[in-house]
């Protein structure tokens, strides 16, 4: 017996959102967080090639906004198992309807929200609590020639963060705008 995985379709052509109900009893609950045949279903024969963890200790802390250029792009499958996360993805994808658009999703260990963000995005997270966990498969592997990045706050995105001062690597803080790079993105 397994418990109950719900999808909607975002605003974002092509991305999804997975919502989890756990089987609670007085022990705590039991949760299914992927079913390979629903994948299928939904979005194909995907195959994830890798599982990232990912710590982070402040709340007010932005990783992102990543992708990978070809052939290295990747599609993800993003939940956060503890704290709470504000995640953000952007479409980069040349000649979709929603180029440039860009959605904000809520996920946290309480709510079980899945996100599945498609090749061609940007993806990034603020984080909303301290001591954050986010997971992720990802179908392809990492490449890091092939590593890109836009500036969580670019202009001409105008994403509205829950953090308008953020922590950030120096990598982060220092990714170009999506003007600088448009050539450069290849999906």
């Amino acid at each position: 017996m397994g418990n109950k995985i719900t999808y909607t379709y975002l605003p974002i052509k092509d991305a999804i959102l997975f919502k989890t109900e756990p089987i609670e009893d007085m022990r705590g609950y039991f949760m299914r967080v992927y079913d390979h045949s629903l994948i299928f279903e939904i979005l194909g024969d995907i195959k994830w090639l890798q599982e990232n963890h990912s710590y982070t200790k402040k709340k007010g802390t932005i990783r992102g906004l990543h992708f990978q250029l070809k052939p290295f792009t990747e599609s993800k499958l993003i939940r956060c198992i503890r704290g709470e996360i504000q995640d953000i993805i952007v479409d980069l994808r040349k000649g979709s309807e929603t180029f440039g658009l860009w959605h904000s999703e809520i996920l946290s260990e309480k709510n079980h929200k899945i996100l599945f963000v498609p090749k061609g995005f940007a993806h990034g997270y603020c984080t909303l609590s301290d001591e954050v966990e986010v997971l992720y498969k990802v179908d392809n592997i990492y490449n890091k020639d092939y590593e890109c990045g836009v500036r969580w706050n670019d202009d001409s995105l105008r994403i509205k963060w829950v953090e308008s001062n953020p922590i950030l690597s120096e990598r982060d803080a220092n990714l170009p705008f999506l003007s600088d790079i448009k050539d450069k993105i290849n999906f």
